[in-house]
This record gives C-alpha cells, structure tokens and sequence, in this order.
C-alpha cells in the first residue's frame, strides 16, 4: 500500500473524490487515512461497517505512529469512545456518522471522510455517500475516498463525477483453496471434520471458522470440544454481541494455537493474528424484510463470490494460509459477484425518518448510488405517515 500512497496523496491534491482498491491485507484501513491526515488541516473520519475493526483500526493506527488511542488517533462507537482534545483521525460507525450529520450536517472542521469496506453497501454507508455527495455542493474541498478490496470500482467512481481510480496489488501471501462435497450433515460436524482434516495435515496455526451466526457458532463450539482439547487448541467465539475483551482475547495473540468461531465481524478490515487457515461455511445471516407483514428478519442465505474472496483473505494476510470451503465449487461458480446492496432489500422507515429529521423529505431528493426500490420506498412512507399523521399534514400544507 505504501507504494501508491504518493499518487493517492497527488491525485487528492487536484481532484476531491477518490476509488481505492486493495486487497485483503494490503494495509488500505491502517496506511491510507493517517496519510491523508497530512494532506488536510482538518479532521479526517473513517467510516468502517463494525464495531470491532472500528476499534482494532484505530488501535493499530495509533501503534503505528507511538501513541495511545485517544490522542491523535481515536474511535467511537455506540455507548464507546476513545476521543481526545488532539484527536485529528478518527474511526467510526456507519451509524455514529448518521447521526453526525444529523446534528452537524456541514461537518465543520472536517476535510475528509473515508468510506472503508465499502462493499459491504450497508444502509448507512450508502446514505453517507449520498449526504456527502450533497455536501459538496456547498463545500467542494472536502475530499470523499471509497475503499475495497472487492469493490465494483467503476460506478462509484462515474457516481463521485468519473474520479480517479487507484489499485494496489498489496502482499497477500499465496492460499490453498479447497471445496468439500455436498454432504448433509450439520454444519456443525463438517466444521468438526474440516478441523480434523487440517490437524492431520500438520497444520500449525491458528484456525478461523466463519458461521452464519451466534447459534452455530456455539453448536460448533460443543462439536470442536474434543478435538481442541486432544490437540491444545483454544477455542474461542467471535461475534458483535461479545464484550471488547472478549473480542481481543480472539483477536490478539496467544501461547496456544487457537480455533477461532466467528460470523462475518472477522471478514473485513480486520487481522486476526496467526491465522494460516479459513474454514468458510459459504453462509451469513442476512437482513432483509417483509413488504407484506413489514417485519425485518435475518435470514441465513449464501455469500456471495466477493465476500468469499474476502474470508480467504484472512489466511494470506501474515504468511501461506488453506481455505477449505464447506461446499462445492460448482456452488461457489453460481454464486453472484457481489451481495445486493441492504438499500435493495431493507425496510427503509428508519432510513426516511433520519432524512426527515435532517429536512429532507424525499429520498428522491438526493442522489443515490444505487435508487431504492419505489415499492419499498412507498411502504416507508406509508408507515412513517400513520404513525405521523400530522407530519403528513404539515408537509400537504407546505406544498399547498
């Protein structure tokens, strides 16, 4: 990464708005943003999906440059913070940056905002884009920068008005893929078996497992228990609902090789150290609603061939890794490139109320990435107006 940092800093120079792409481990989320922060007089914010790379980014970052988090480089999440009187970079969530541009929807006294993991395409990071693209009309000098490492580059960047496009090749070591059969038994056991299979070829280090949800992370936990225990492993969830030492006991380095239960929270902009191996169930758990009842619900579906890019990832990242895929490679072949964005496939009440609280009543009056479906915005504003009635007045009279 550090070999495009110049171009990225040149290109920022003369043209605000700037694709990033890199692979896993080539270091986008820890060099890129402290480099920019040289270029600006103001803040710079880094958008990043979860709570916990939220955290981890800022760590390393402030590691990197001889400092504690909390002086020039801090993080917030929800109900946690680690933001000084010098904090110039900070790491935050979608949500926390909702709710900035709630409240300061010019975003005085910062000049750039990083969008990290952007193609995760969740809710709040395609309402951020979209907000920010709309603050440029007013103040053209803050710099937008997007950054994947499976980014579909060219729309975002004809959307940020055809900005350049800059790639890195990054140092991921090289990986052993293989598929599994189909086979019907539980997740749990093929999990169980895969384990097995990588101790029988001697492998040495840390395992992580990905697993659509916190459910089967504990099945599996009591399948593994054997087998950990035979060959000294340590085994350890990694999930969002987890307490931070409880996630930095899975992350950080230990004694013992550990076998690592996780959801997708370890997908992206994360290294979890000594890991050599990835077993990927080809499975999340996926949000989406009902247009009938109008109930949102989590349903476990297939990843799609970009995030499973992303999981092998996190075995190249600090030496040779093996991804065992817990199915066919003819599954992987019909899988799509990437997932839908969430704005597709939401409820979009919640999204429309914060566009309300920010005087924008229509979601057509900004300019989307991709346009969100009109039967879903409709319901949006069907529901907000019956729970509303006398906003729904209020804005008849207006247009009156």
């Amino acid at each position: 990464m550090d070999a495009i940092l110049p171009e990225i800093l040149a290109s920022l120079r003369h043209t605000p708005n700037l694709v990033i792409e890199a692979p896993p481990g080539a270091g986008k989320t820890t060099r890129v943003p402290p480099a920019i922060l040289g270029l600006v007089n103001g803040e710079v914010i880094v958008l990043e999906p979860r709570r916990i790379a939220t955290r981890m980014a800022a760590r390393r970052v402030a590691w990197e440059i001889g400092e504690e988090v909390g002086g020039t480089v801090g993080y917030q999440v929800r109900f946690e913070e680690r933001i000084g009187p010098r904090t110039q970079l900070r790491f935050v969530t979608e949500g926390i940056m909702t709710r900035r541009l709630l409240t300061d929807p010019m975003l005085m006294g910062i000049d750039a905002v990083i969008l990290d993991e952007f193609h995760e395409r969740n809710l709040d990071s395609d309402l951020a884009l979209a907000l920010l693209k709309r603050l440029q009309r007013t103040r053209p000098e803050i710099r937008i920068v997007v950054m994947s490492a499976t980014l579909n580059a060219a729309p975002i960047a004809r959307y940020l008005g055809d900005c350049p496009v800059l790639r890195s090749e990054g140092r991921l070591f090289g990986l052993s893929i293989s598929h599994t059969p189909y086979s019907p038994e539980p997740l749990q056991v093929q999990v169980r078996k895969a384990v097995e299979l990588l101790n029988a070829e001697q492998h040495s280090g840390n395992i992580l497992t990905f697993l659509p949800g916190v459910a089967e992370i504990r099945r599996t936990m009591r399948e593994c228990e054997t087998i950990a225990r035979q060959t000294g492993m340590l085994a350890l969830s990694l999930h969002g609902d987890l307490s931070p030492a409880e996630q930095d006991r899975a992350m950080l380095p230990t004694a013992e090789r550990k076998l690592i239960l996780a959801t997708n929270v370890a997908e992206s902009s994360v290294t979890v150290e000594g890991v050599t191996a990835v077993i990927d169930s080809g499975l999340a758990r996926i949000a989406t609603y009902s247009p009938w009842s109008g109930i949102p619900t989590l349903q476990i579906g297939r990843v799609s061939k970009a995030s499973s890019t992303q999981r092998a990832g996190r075995a190249g990242r600090t030496g040779p890794g093996q991804v065992v895929r817990l199915y066919p490679e003819e599954d992987y072949g019909m899988r799509p490139d990437h997932d839908s964005p969430e704005i597709a496939r939401a409820d979009l009440s919640q999204l429309l109320l914060s566009l309300r609280a920010m005087k924008i009543e229509h979601l057509d009056e900004l300019d989307w990435l991709d346009v969100p479906p009109a039967e879903a915005v409709q319901n949006a504003e069907l529901l907000l107006d019956r729970i509303h009635p006398h906003d729904r007045k209020d804005r008849a009279g207006v247009a009156a």
